[in-house]
């Protein structure tokens, strides 16, 4: 190794964009061990066995662990390098790719964006804020977007659903959820203080989208020790179709419906929902959620 080689290891996920990015992950380890890097390469059969792997190469205390895939394997890097300084790259190739999205990573362009992580390869890291979620019987981190309303729900049906498969099973998932639309009972705890609100969504927010670009949290920034916890209050079926389309722009927040805190310590409660965070199931609620500022250094 050269002084400016570098030891890193690559968690792979072959199936993000359903198998489309499989070429992603050998791509970049090539690409790695050609300008002299020392690369650690690692494929498994499921998450849990990824996860695993990708903590025992991390206790080898390498330069950087680079992660393949969409926002889950994001996931999967931040969960496996809390309390590490090791720094996380990203070469997105899944689905939704937001956490690239808000890091301003090349997203679609393979090529430039395995540029874009050789090049951060040799600059110091940024260092961005990560949520820790605590809940009945676990733990667990995110850095992304914690939600827990009508996202989660359609999240819960597409992954208790045999078919279709592909992306097609979530957009069912979603028109069935919305005939089935309705408020829902929440206590939400910020900072000590305590909020009852009947409510369609509510999502903790550390970046601005998720789902592939849908900016629930427009103002949010990833370094500021903060998360931005969105409410969606009671609409109608036809009002929420009406108003779903901004999300991806981020004027939804103008509307007098959606209702945005700002806080470091959130508990949410409320009964038959499930949260999921960057885009993975974590538990049902109640889930208690810590703002970690500064806790995570990354390749961007």
């Amino acid at each position: 190794m050269t002084s400016s080689s570098r030891r890193v290891v690559v968690a792979i996920n072959p199936a993000a964009s359903f198998g489309l990015g499989s070429e992603v992950g050998p791509a970049l380890v090539t690409t790695l061990r050609g300008l002299g890097h020392e690369v650690t390469s690692l494929t498994e059969p499921d998450f849990a066995q990824l996860l695993d792997a990708t903590r025992a190469a991390l206790r080898e205390k390498p330069d950087a662990l680079v992660v393949v895939g969409g926002d889950g394997m994001v996931n999967l890097g931040v969960t496996a390098l809390e309390g590490t300084r090791i720094p996380l790259g990203i070469v997105p190739s899944g689905t939704g790719n937001d956490m690239a999205r808000g890091l301003s990573i090349p997203i679609g362009d393979t090529e430039a964006a395995i540029t874009a992580l050789t090049a951060a390869l040799h600059r110091p890291p940024r260092v961005i804020d990560a949520g820790r979620i605590a809940f009945d019987g676990g733990r667990a981190r995110f850095a992304c977007i914690l939600a827990a309303g009508f996202d989660a729900l359609v999240n819960e049906r597409a992954n208790r659903m045999r078919w279709p498969r592909g992306r097609s099973r979530y957009t069912i998932a979603l028109l069935i959820e919305l005939a089935r639309l309705r408020p829902i009972e929440y206590r939400l705890t910020l900072d000590g203080v305590e909020h009852v609100e009947r409510a369609l969504l509510v999502a903790v927010a550390n970046n601005l989208s998720f789902g592939g670009g849908m900016k629930v949290a427009p103002d949010a920034s990833l370094d500021d020790g903060l998360f931005d916890v969105v409410l969606v209050r009671p609409l109608g079926r036809l009002a929420f179709l009406r108003i779903y389309p901004r999300v991806f722009a981020g004027t939804h927040v103008t509307d007098s419906r959606v209702v945005v805190h700002r806080a470091r310590e959130v508990r949410i409660e409320a009964a038959g929902v499930v949260a999921y965070a960057d885009g993975e199931r974590i538990a049902p609620l109640p889930v208690d959620i810590h703002m970690q500022e500064g806790s995570l250094r990354v390749l961007a």
